[in-house]
């Protein structure tokens, strides 16, 4: 077997944990499979030519009508577990954003609702979104024992 024939097809995406000052962060309801109805962190495919800090900033005004500069993102980390989507598998860089509370939010794209929900009370959430949350509210505690 030659080392080709073990690839597989990696699909690449971004995502953006908004949360704000006074412990809420931004979800999307998905309009579309996997998850339809599902709520989301807002994100979506890198596209051709496109660094995923960008892809991200791009996803997050489409999805969710919030605009941010790349540079306003910082970076969670890397998601890649094999069986996270079941369309196969995604690696997904994950990004970071605070806001003060009370900015306007409006659905578009492949989002069919937006809002902010409390960090302490989430819905069951699509893919491993629970866990990319997770991992900013770990950052953000050990910043604040700082």
């Amino acid at each position: 077997m030659s080392e080709t024939e073990n690839l597989e097809a990696i699909r690449y995406t971004a995502d953006v944990v908004v949360t704000t000052t006074n412990g809420y962060v931004l979800l999307i309801e998905r309009g579309c499979d996997p998850h339809k109805g599902e709520w989301a962190l807002p994100g979506g495919h890198v596209d051709k030519g496109e660094t995923s800090r960008a892809a991200a900033v791009r996803e997050l005004a489409e999805e969710a009508s919030v605009y941010a500069m790349p540079d306003e993102l910082d970076l969670v980390g890397v998601f890649d577990r094999p069986d996270r989507d079941p369309r196969g598998r995604y690696v997904t860089v994950a990004y970071h954003l605070t806001v003060i509370p009370g900015i306007p939010v409006e659905a578009g794209d492949d989002a069919v609702n937006v809002r902010w929900w409390p960090l302490n009370d989430l819905p069951p959430l699509a893919f491993d979104h629970a866990e990319i949350i997770a991992a900013v509210e770990r950052h953000l505690s050990d910043e604040n024992a700082r």
